[in-house]
């Protein structure tokens, strides 16, 4: 039985320190533009451009890399983009504008979300901004 106790206590520590690693990604991606962080099958980012400019650069990315923009629904605070592989899975990307010249960006790439894709979509977003 006392072997049994000491495997519990690596095994406990170990997750405590996964929970404060998450705490921490979690408090980069709120620290401010340039800020990206991938959790739960999304990517978030915030970027130092106004939204109107993130958008155009959002559609220039999707014609970049050749997928099917489905719909786009924006307005000055906020901003939805669908887009579609030749696959035919889902791309949805929001923008949320957080000052004049900051917005946070959301990618998730199908349901359960793809961190090459979404890291490669945001990074040709940021290129034509």
């Amino acid at each position: 039985m006392k072997a049994r106790r000491w495997y519990v206590f690596p095994v406990l520590g170990l997750g405590l320190l996964t929970l404060v690693g998450c705490g921490a990604v979690v408090a980069g991606a709120a620290a401010g533009a340039g800020a990206i962080a991938y959790m739960r099958g999304e990517l978030e980012a915030t970027e130092e451009a106004p939204i109107g400019a993130v958008v155009t650069a959002t559609r220039a990315a999707i014609d970049d890399l050749q997928l099917k923009l489905i719909s786009t629904e924006v307005d000055a605070y906020s901003g939805k983009i669908t887009a579609e592989t030749a696959r035919g899975t889902d791309i949805g990307i929001s923008l949320k504008r957080v000052s004049d010249n900051v917005t946070e960006i959301h990618i998730r790439v199908g349901v359960f979300g793809d961190e090459d894709l979404s890291r490669l979509i945001h990074e040709k977003i940021k290129a034509r901004l």
